[in-house]
This record gives structure tokens, sequence and C-alpha cells, in this order.
């Protein structure tokens, strides 16, 4: 089955291709990984357990996975620097979603600052923490519910906010539906907001900006 790798795609825009892995038959992923030669990188997203171990038993070693946030890279940069990124999250059960995004930057070789379950129901978790927060160039916030967080933090700090609408909650959240619907007329001006649960998006739109500042490690 054919498969077209972007390969270039990072020498254009500074952000390589990943592969989505959901819905990719077992056919094609096993052709990807026979693209990956000893000179090329690659990022996994969404790639299930049952996916990893088919690979793994073809492909020994090829890929470092991580169950948590279903990501798993070939041959990521070495992690330096100070960290530029906080990656915040108003409850557990959203932490999946920023270990994408962790992960993601990690892949790129940048250091982040996570901090969880620090919603606003308990307003007093974060500004414990705000002091931390407000060092870092861009804060990932990611938060299901009524997504309250972000738009508190755009209150409080100067920092780059993508906010991150997550699928957690009951019956009206409907998916993320009410958390993204609530991000998108947020009072707080200038928040960037990424599609529902998508932690991959969301370290992207980060490397983007850190790229103005010089602080990506260079490809090689």
């Amino acid at each position: 089955m054919e498969v077209q790798l972007d390969f270039d795609r990072e020498a254009r825009t500074g952000i390589g291709e990943a592969v989505f892995c959901a819905g990719k038959s077992m056919s094609q992923l096993v052709t990807i990984c026979q693209q990956l030669d000893a000179d090329k990188r690659m990022l996994f997203t969404r790639l299930e357990p049952a996916q990893y171990s088919e690979i793994e038993t073809q492909f020994p070693g090829l890929l470092n996975y991580d169950a948590q946030s279903k990501t798993a890279w070939c041959r990521s940069r070495p992690v330096t620097g100070a960290a530029q990124v906080a990656i915040i999250t108003g409850g557990s059960t959203d932490v999946a979603v920023a270990r994408e995004a962790a992960r993601t930057l990690g892949f790129y070789g940048l250091n982040v600052t996570t901090i969880d379950d620090i919603g606003v129901a308990g307003l007093w978790r974060l500004m414990n923490r705000i002091d931390e927060i407000k060092k870092h160039k861009i804060v990932i916030a990611i938060a299901g519910m009524d997504a309250a967080l972000p738009t508190v933090l755009g209150g409080l700090i100067g920092s780059s906010i993508i906010a991150v609408p997550t699928s957690v909650g009951y019956g009206m959240t409907r998916g993320g539906e009410t958390a993204l619907n609530s991000l998108l007329v947020s009072c707080a001006s200038g928040i960037t907001v990424t599609n529902i649960d998508n932690g991959y998006g969301a370290a992207c739109a980060a490397i983007r900006i850190l790229r103005q500042f010089g602080q990506v490690p260079e490809r090689d």
C-alpha cells in the first residue's frame, strides 16, 4: 500500500510531518516504518498500544513509546535548555492531552514545565503556582468542562496562552464542544485556541512562536 511521507516539511515550515495513527491499518503503519532509515525522524500520534505492540514485533527498538499520551517517536532530538513552555491542566483527567503536547515538544528537543490539576474549582491551587507559570514565554492551558482555566490565566499573565479544550465532562459538555465554544468567546483577549483534545496542535503552535525567538534547536 502506497504511503507518501513528507520528509521535507520541517525544512519548509519548521515542523516535520507527524503520523496520525488513528484509523490507519497495520499495513500502512508498517509501510511507514519501512521508510524510516537511519537519517529519518518521525513522530507518531494517537498510536494505540496494540498498534505499537505489532510495530515493536516487526521493528524491535525502532520507536520510543508512551502509552499515556499514545505517542511514539523515531530518533527525537536531545532535550536541552531551560523550559520556555509551561503545560498546565485543569484536572488530572486532562493529563493525557497534556502529555501529548509535552511529548511533541520533547521530540523537537524542547524542555517543558508540567503542572497538573490546578483548575479554577480550587483557585488557590492556581494562585500557588502563578509566579512560576508567568516565567514562561508560552503557557499551554488544558481544560474540559467550561474550560475556564485559560480565560482566568489570560487576566493574570502576559505570556502567550494556547488553550486546549478537552472532551472531559458530563452530558452538556458534548464531548468538548462546550469547552471549545467557551474558549472561542473568552473575554480574555489574544488566547489561541486549538481543536478539542489537540495537544499535538498546541505544541506545534508553541514551536512556531518559539522559532521567532530562536528557541528551537536547529534541524540536522
